[in-house]
């Protein structure tokens, strides 16, 4: 078991004005019925309101009151104190200390945790929580020890890479965050044992191909069989593994340059 080091966050207890309790939904929708397996129990958490836009704070010096855990990402989070006293949550980037200052403007000083247009980044450097549409707030590129590359401009576009490798153009407009998301080590972690996944709310899985013919497609057989489909199944009978999720890809196939890179096979 591995354990992230938690020494250079802040003690104090989250800022109770950007809170709120958080339901616990054990993967039921709003029928009470189980939309996704193997999901309940946990830890108890509270939720933590992060300001993934900034813009109605844009021109306002905010210093960084504390760098804190937020249970429900893998990155942490900063407390941002404005010169105008109000007070809110914003992703860290790697390297945002207590005491510095960042800001959001449509143009300002390119350093970690300022948040400016797209237009304005010079070419090469690293960004993250990046807008896809203008004014929606940051959409992609949110997650512990991510970060996008700005690549270059095609007006009215500015070109962007992805950590998955796929090419795509966003809108000038948008706006994005300079730096890499905080806690880079995060995926050095080991869990370590089922207990700790039962404290994230992660129940056991069992394979279909050890359970009886009845009970899935992939069950039935003498001991550890293999699946024998021509493809993988769900307990339903749906295609499982490599099914594509992706929803709305008319409205967006044209702004992608180049697809995520594939892994290559052996």
């Amino acid at each position: 078991m591995t354990l992230a080091d938690f020494s250079g966050l802040s003690k104090s207890r989250p800022q109770k004005s950007l809170t709120m309790g958080k339901q616990r939904t054990s993967g039921r929708n709003n029928l009470g019925r189980v939309t996704v397996r193997h999901r309940g129990g946990g830890h108890k958490r509270l939720l933590r309101l992060v300001d993934f836009r900034q813009t109605d704070k844009n021109g306002v010096n905010g210093t960084v009151a504390g760098i804190e855990y937020d249970p429900n990402r893998t990155a942490y989070i900063a407390l941002i104190s404005y010169m105008d006293g109000d007070k809110r949550y914003i992703l860290a980037p790697e390297g945002l200390k207590v005491g510095d200052t960042v800001v959001c403007s449509e143009r300002t000083k390119v350093k970690p945790g300022n948040r400016m247009k797209l237009e304005h980044v010079p070419v090469g450097y690293k960004i993250y929580n990046i807008e896809l549409q203008i004014g929606k707030g940051g959409q992609i590129v949110r997650s512990a020890g991510n970060s996008a590359t700005l690549v270059g401009f095609d007006a009215p576009h500015a070109i962007i890479e992805l950590p998955s490798g796929e090419m795509r153009k966003v809108r000038q407009e948008c706006y994005a965050s300079i730096g890499v998301v905080s806690n880079v080590d995060h995926h050095l972690i080991s869990i370590g044992k089922a207990g700790r996944m039962r404290w994230l709310g992660r129940r056991p899985q069992v394979l279909g191909k050890s359970m009886n013919a009845v009970d899935h497609p992939h069950g039935g057989g003498e001991g550890h069989s293999p699946v024998g489909l021509k493809y993988p199944k769900t307990p339903w009978g749906k295609h499982a593994m490599g099914v594509k999720t992706r929803k709305n890809h008319r409205a967006s196939n044209h702004l992608i340059i180049r697809r995520r890179t594939k892994k290559k096979k052996k």
